[in-house]
């Protein structure tokens, strides 16, 4: 998770972009929680290879791995050289059963881990696979190829980010060998020519096939993730509404989020709205929208947006993307 998250600005300016929350909880802290459901059985150790995102978010990070039982450990990228040369960074932990995650997505998916298998990526089928990279299979689930942006259709099949390795200490042995021999592609070391040499070394690689792909790239994309988040856990009957939230003289449409002690007063929210703690909603009408935390609202008619923290927004129906510390009259 070092990346800049550019696609996310402004809201990455102040904070990187997995800790962005999404129905009212980081995306790292989802993406971890759902792998950590997938692996069948207790996760020993949770390793973030981060930027400099100081220290207050790394105390948050190492929070998130404890939740879970796990021990945090927190590596550093100080150059972006590429995924192989990220995942590298925190080669101490490659050790054992290793799933690598990138941390800008989130999955639905309905199986468990297949322990000995040599290793498991994760696709997801889409319509248009030309903007990603695709994986072709043989008869027996095994993938046979990996196709970076495909122009022509060789497989819907797409790469969502997220691998499973049986030995920590061959992915990293081999993304080692990139690095000592300078083997890049487009100016950076990438993870899939590490995969492709593994395969040729007789690894075999099958797909772990997921429901739902969400991507958190940019902030209508985040939007969409966080209505159908909230959509699923309705689904699954989770009250999303704290009990330390005010709420007077208003509308709530479900699925909705509001945070600890947020205030929404003479107003209809949602459906599709996360209001962060401590955020304060006056006289407005809002759906579709992320708001975080320590937020002022008054008279706002607003959808389809994305709002920071610490924001004084006083107007009308707008489509918006404001990033932290901003007042808007």
């Amino acid at each position: 998770m070092a990346g800049r998250g550019s696609r996310l600005r402004p809201h990455t300016l102040t904070i990187p972009k997995p800790l962005i929350p999404v129905a009212g909880k980081p995306i790292v802290q989802r993406l971890v929680e759902d792998i950590a459901s997938v692996c069948g059985e207790k996760v020993d150790e949770i390793a973030f290879i981060i930027g400099d995102f100081g220290a207050e978010v790394e105390k948050n990070l190492i929070k998130i791995a404890e939740d879970l039982g796990a021990k945090g450990t927190i590596y550093h990228q100080e150059e972006a050289l590429g995924t192989a040369h990220a995942i590298l960074c925190a080669k101490e932990s490659l050790k054992g059963n290793v799933v690598v995650g990138f941390a800008d997505t989130l999955f639905k998916a309905d199986f468990t881990i297949d322990k000995d298998a040599d290793g498991i990526i994760w696709v997801s089928q889409i319509d248009d696979p030309s903007a990603f990279g695709v994986v072709q299979l043989d008869e027996n689930n095994i993938i046979t190829d990996f196709v970076e942006k495909p122009q022509t259709f060789v497989s819907d099949l797409a790469i969502i980010g997220i691998y499973y390795f049986k030995s920590g200490e061959n992915l990293a042995e081999e993304l080692q060998y990139l690095i000592d021999n300078d083997i890049k592609e487009k100016g950076e070391y990438q993870l899939t020519n590490a995969l492709e040499t593994m395969k040729q070394k007789g690894v075999k690689f099958t797909t772990g096939k997921v429901d739902e792909w969400l991507d958190c790239g940019n902030y209508k994309a985040t939007v969409y993730s966080n209505q159908r988040v909230l959509e699923n856990e309705f689904n699954e009957g989770k009250d999303n509404v704290s009990p330390k939230a005010t709420l007077e003289d208003c509308i709530i449409i479900d699925p909705c989020f509001i945070g600890e002690n947020a205030e929404v007063r003479n107003s209809i929210i949602g459906p599709h709205v996360s209001i962060g703690k401590n955020s304060v909603i006056n006289d407005s009408m809002i759906k579709n929208t992320i708001i975080q935390n320590e937020t002022n609202i008054n008279g706002g008619l607003i959808a389809d947006s994305m709002i920071g923290n610490f924001v004084k927004y006083k107007g009308n129906w707008s489509e918006l993307s404001i990033g932290d510390y901003t007042e808007v009259k």
